[in-house]
């Protein structure tokens, strides 16, 4: 039985592939901060991208981006943050969605690039 991790890594692998053939390079995957997670960080020429995948088997109860709540955004936007300072990164950062549909063995991929921006305010 495929539990939800596999699922998870299903997902990602197919963003990874998606991202790659879009002519991104893929940085790093499963990135920790503490507790907090970036599922992909890639980056093209312009910027560095910090991705989560939303991988659903269904969109019964709506598209999988609208999963992603403001709390997850705060954190990947605290990753990116120390990511950008440990790693010394100079190109702007950019927060992607990449959202998966799964219906039996085909999938859709909806890629919404700068989907969110950091608050000003932000801690």
């Amino acid at each position: 039985m495929e539990t939800t991790k596999d699922k998870g890594d299903k997902g990602e692998d197919i963003a990874c592939s998606f991202l790659i053939e879009n002519g991104y390079k893929i940085v790093d995957r499963n990135w920790h901060f503490g507790k907090y997670e970036v599922d992909i960080i890639a980056e093209n020429k312009e910027y560095i991208v910090f991705t989560e995948v939303k991988f659903r088997s269904g969109n019964y109860f709506g598209e999988p981006e609208i999963f992603v709540s403001q709390k997850q955004k705060s954190n990947l936007i605290r990753v990116a943050n120390f990511y950008i300072d440990r790693k010394n990164i100079d190109k702007e950062a950019r927060f992607d969605i990449i959202a998966i549909v799964m219906n039996n063995e085909k999938f859709s991929i909806n890629h919404i690039e700068d989907a969110f921006k950091p608050d000003v305010n932000q801690d």
